[in-house]
C-alpha cells in the first residue's frame, strides 16, 4: 500500500513544534545546569607518596597550610611554592633597590614557624603568572631533579583547570601530577552564588577554564 504523503499544514506544525522544543531545551539546560557550575570546578586525585608538593599561587595562606598538613603526613619530603607574578610595583621598587617579600616568602617563614624543616622547602624557578606557566616551570624542576610524581595543591574551584594545565604539561614525561584541593579553602562550590567573592570566582574561572581549553593559556 502506498505511503500517505503528510499534509503541508502538518508538517509545518511539526517543524514548529520542534523549533520551540528545541528553544526551550537550549533555555532550560543552563538553568538546569546552574547550581552544578561550582562543582563541576572541582576535581580531587586520589593520594599517592610524591617527590614534591606544588603550592600554586593566588592565595595567601589555605594553599600552603594544606601542603604542611600533607608533609607531616608524609606524603611528600618537601613543599615547592610559586611566587606568583612580578607586579608592576615591584620592578619600580627593584630599580631603587628595594626588595618586597613575596608571599612566598611570607608562606615560608610562617611554614618554618609551624615546624616544617627550612631545607624542606623551596621556590619555584621562575615568577610564573598563570597556571600553564607554573606547570611549565614545575616540569623543568621536576626532570631536573628526578621526580616522578608531585602533589600539585590549589583552591577548591581551581582543581580542574590545573589538572588539564599539568597533565597537559607533563604528557610523555614520566612524571604524574596528583591535584589536590586545599580543605582551608572554605568556599563552597554547591552554593556558588551565595557569596558574591565565590560567583565571581566561579565565573571567571570558567572563563579562564574555556578560553584554556582553546589554547589560550592558563
Amino acid at each position: 500500500m502506498p505511503s500517505r504523503a503528510v499534509p503541508m499544514d502538518s508538517r509545518s506544525r511539526l517543524s514548529r513544534r520542534l523549533r520551540t522544543a528545541l528553544v526551550v531545551a537550549l533555555v532550560l539546560l543552563p538553568v538546569a545546569a546552574f547550581p552544578y557550575l561550582g562543582r563541576a570546578l572541582v576535581v580531587q586525585d586520589p593520594l599517592q607518596h610524591a617527590d614534591a608538593i606544588v603550592v600554586l599561587a593566588g592565595a595567601r595562606a589555605a594553599r600552603w597550610l594544606e601542603a604542611v598538613d600533607l608533609l607531616k603526613a608524609g606524603e611528600a619530603p618537601r613543599i615547592v611554592l610559586s611566587q606568583g607574578a612580578v607586579e608592576d610595583g615591584d620592578d619600580y621598587l627593584a630599580k631603587r633597590g628595594i626588595t618586597l617579600p613575596t608571599d612566598a616568602d611570607l608562606a615560608r617563614d610562617a611554614m618554618v614557624k609551624l615546624g616544617v624543616a627550612a631545607g624542606s622547602i623551596a621556590m619555584l624557578p621562575g615568577r610564573p603568572d598563570n597556571t600553564a606557566a607554573e606547570a611549565e616551570f614545575a616540569r623543568e624542576l621536576a626532570q631536573r631533579s628526578g621526580w616522578s610524581r608531585i602533589i600539585v595543591v590549589t583552591s577548591k574551584e581551581h582543581t580542574r583547570r590545573a589538572r588539564l594545565a599539568f597533565r597537559r604539561e607533563l604528557a610523555g614525561t614520566g612524571i604524574a601530577p596528583i591535584v589536590r584541593a586545599s580543605h582551608y579553602d572554605d568556599t563552597d562550590p554547591d552554593h556558588w552564588w551565595r557569596s558574591r567573592s565565590t560567583l565571581r570566582n566561579t565565573l571567571f574561572e570558567w572563563i579562564k577554564l574555556i578560553a584554556y581549553a582553546g589554547g589560550l593559556g592558563a
